[in-house]
């Protein structure tokens, strides 16, 4: 059976949706409402292809990391199939990796133009009327659960460890301040002491005699 095929260009990036109309609701035979296979296409980049399910979770990677990054949040995006993660204002490290068993996951560099015509490309695949549309989950926020894996562990050691270190050696200088002051007290208490043990000494031999 011949497939259907839709092409969505922005650019640099083309998505192509290939798949069959569903005819049990009489669907327009130029309709796709079973998605079979689609592939994006990126310049100078490898082919970036797979299943429904690969789909939504790219669409909603690529979604959700843009909204991370007008947000302000941290540019990191991590799921079963895709990681995204900024490598500085300009790069984006992408890390697609396959549901299939002994294929290396595929990493590919993009700018931001690159970025800009990717999500181009799905909203115009979204917008389009032709083929069932995939409602991926996108996230405006990183859930909480997970926000301490995307802090930046160098930073915090570089808050924490200077204040912990100065409570310690205030810790240290004031234990040393309290030994030293317990020590002169038990030594003038020593003294006084002596004095009255030789009074009584006196009082005694006085006694004597």
């Amino acid at each position: 059976m011949l497939q259907n095929k839709l092409i969505f260009n922005q650019s640099s990036v083309r998505l192509e949706i290939i798949g069959l109309p569903d005819y049990a609701n009489n669907e327009n035979k130029d309709q796709i409402s079973i998605i079979s296979q689609w592939k994006l296409m990126i310049i100078n980049k490898p082919l970036i292809e797979g299943n429904i399910d690969h789909l939504s979770s790219i669409i909603g990677a690529f979604y959700s990391y843009s909204n991370f990054l007008i947000n302000n949040e941290n540019a990191f995006y991590e799921s079963k199939f895709i990681d995204i993660k900024a490598e500085n204002y300009f790069t984006h490290n992408i890390l697609l990796k396959s549901s299939k068993p002994n294929i290396k996951p595929l990493k590919i560099k993009i700018g931001n133009s690159v970025l800009s015509d990717i999500i181009h490309c799905f909203d115009q695949f979204n917008s389009s009327i032709k083929v069932r549309k995939v409602n991926p989950v996108v996230l405006d926020k990183h859930p909480k659960k997970g926000l301490l894996k995307f802090l930046n562990k160098d930073k915090i050691l570089r808050i924490l460890v200077p204040p912990l270190i100065s409570l310690f050696s205030l810790f240290m200088v004031s234990s040393t301040f309290i030994y030293l002051y317990n020590l002169i007290e038990d030594k003038e208490k020593k003294a006084l002491k002596n004095p009255q043990d030789k009074l009584h000494s006196i009082k005694s031999i006085n006694t004597i005699l």
